[in-house]
């Protein structure tokens, strides 16, 4: 009998082993999900928190957008008929429309009219921009225009011509800014703030029927660039490292 007692005796003691060691085993897992929920609570407040952080960029970046179109179209909503230039609400662009204005065929040379309508425009223009240069990465000005040349070249060399002809018409506008009398006190935030690009024509304008408008393809553009974008790009430079 003492010996059957011994025999269940030391059975009893490894049962109880085993389950002791199970036990712990146990109370591992359970801490290590407990340390891994943990981790993924405060991984997912973080991500809320950088999401919210891009929201309100975005939002602030939506309400700069409307309130930049809504001075400049106060400021210039009476002269844009004249000037035959109209302001796109999304791109900020005031958009000089009239080829018969802006530059003789072929020439970056500025007509007498545009001369001065970019002396009333530009100094005003500045004014306008001034409660929002905070938020302003770039102005650009932004020459268009239509695909054509003449009949001795191909499509490519028309490209390349047109390319080298709308750059040589912004950088021509950009010099006459730059001199202006009005513009003198401004001139380091216009040197540090405007471009003069020229995109041939990769944006033409398309007509009703589907095809190429070549004369209101013709034309010159302020594009205000604001610095939403670079501020969401930052936060989630900020997220990755």
């Amino acid at each position: 009998m003492s010996r059957m007692h011994a025999l269940f005796g030391h059975g009893s003691a490894t049962g109880n082993e085993e389950e002791h060691h199970w036990l712990s085993v146990s109370d591992l897992m359970a801490g290590l999900m407990m340390v891994f929920l943990l981790i993924s609570i405060a991984l997912m407040q973080h991500a809320l928190k950088e999401r919210d952080r891009v929201t309100q960029v975005a939002k602030a970046y939506q309400d700069t957008q409307v309130a930049i179109y809504q001075a400049l179209m106060e400021e210039f909503a009476d002269d844009l008929e004249a000037w035959e230039a109209d302001i796109d609400a999304d791109t900020l662009a005031l958009t000089f429309k009239s080829p018969e204005v802006l530059f003789d065929t072929g020439s970056t040379e500025l007509r007498s009219r545009f001369q001065s309508i970019l002396g009333d425009f530009y100094p005003r223009y500045l004014e306008v921009l001034v409660p929002f240069r905070d938020s302003i990465d770039e102005v650009r000005i932004e020459g268009h225009t239509s695909s054509l040349w003449n009949r001795h070249v191909n499509e490519d060399e028309a490209y390349f011509h047109n390319m080298e002809l709308s750059q040589g018409r912004t950088r021509s506008v950009l010099s006459y800014l730059y001199g202006l009398p009005e513009t003198q006190v401004e001139k380091g935030w216009v040197k540090k703030t405007t471009a003069a690009v020229g995109f041939s024509s990769s944006h033409p304008v398309i007509g009703e029927n589907g095809e190429e408008d070549h004369e209101r393809s013709r034309r010159v553009s302020f594009r205000i660039l604001t610095n939403a974008e670079s501020q969401i790009r930052e936060i989630l430079s900020e997220v990755d490292s």
